[in-house]
């Protein structure tokens, strides 16, 4: 049972968030932010996690808020539904092609948060989210998640593509990393005998 849910309530946000690590990508996302829906469901879709995300925020003041703490609660639940990682494959890396961007993507379930995140957009805009907040994202969910996560762009021209190619690629690198082994017999797979950080 690698499900999870997680409430996160603040002065500036309310969010909700359920994962089943042995879905099959359904999402259910509602933020208010039409472009982050669309990277989320693609993280849902190509992982095969189901995700549900309900979040209201002071959007009114600005999306930061909201995109934050999506990527805490949404790393809190990951990280509980993983409980021990007993089993799990923990390393993945893939390479997403999108069009003419092409983004790395590796990450350690290791439960020691580190976020490398060598991407620039050519907008500072895509629609009306702000590019920067992607790294914001990536930050919250890597420190609450307690995985190293390095994204790379390599290269790229599109900033919708740049954004859709380290989303669509986290997808992937968790699709792998949370998988089970069926080699490992429900070891933790670290020497330490522990993930917890």
């Amino acid at each position: 049972m690698r499900k999870a849910f997680i409430s996160r309530k603040t002065k500036e946000t309310a969010v909700e968030v359920r994962v089943d690590l042995d879905g099959t990508g359904l999402a259910k996302i509602s933020t208010g932010i039409g472009f982050f829906d669309h990277m989320l469901e693609q993280v849902a879709r190509h992982s095969l996690i189901d995700m549900e995300i309900a979040a209201k925020g002071d959007l009114h003041i600005d999306p930061h808020h909201t995109v934050e703490d999506c990527g805490i609660a949404l790393g809190q639940a990951l990280r509980q539904a993983l409980g021990e990682a007993r089993g799990i494959c923990r390393f993945a890396d893939v390479h997403l092609p999108m069009d003419e961007t092409l983004t790395r993507v590796a990450i350690d379930l290791s439960g020691r948060p580190y976020l490398v995140f060598k991407t620039k957009f050519t907008r500072a805009k895509i629609g009306s989210f702000d590019t920067e907040l992607v790294r914001e994202f990536f930050q919250a969910l890597t420190t609450n998640l307690g995985m190293n996560l390095h994204i790379e762009t390599l290269y790229g021209e599109n900033s919708h593509h740049i954004a859709e190619s380290a989303f669509k690629g986290l997808a992937r690198a968790l699709k792998s990393a949370v998988a089970i082994d069926p080699r490992r017999s429900g070891e933790i797979p670290s020497t330490k005998g522990s993930l917890s950080g």
